[in-house]
């Protein structure tokens, strides 16, 4: 995948490995190892739809797990409004 200009702040992306939480079928995976390009200045990362449906691809056969993880689903609370 060739470099990109990030859409948040204009700098130019660098080809990376990383490790992306990717959701499948309403289950959470963590991959790791996956190709993306990331802006060195905001971190955001950008991944070709190629590598998106490899992943895919990948998740819905039979694979090997590394480790099984258990997370926490949290949700913030609103703050109220004060009365002043």
């Amino acid at each position: 995948m060739e470099p990109l200009i990030c859409e948040f702040c204009q700098h130019n992306t660098a080809a990376r490995r990383v490790t992306k939480n990717h959701w499948l079928n309403g289950r959470l995976y963590i991959v790791e190892n996956v190709e993306a390009q990331v802006c060195p200045e905001c971190h955001e990362r950008y991944y070709h739809a190629t590598t998106l449906d490899a992943i895919d691809a990948f998740l819905s056969q039979e694979h090997p797990v590394q480790a099984t993880l258990q997370v926490e689903v949290v949700r913030m609370q609103a703050k109220s409004k004060q009365a002043g």
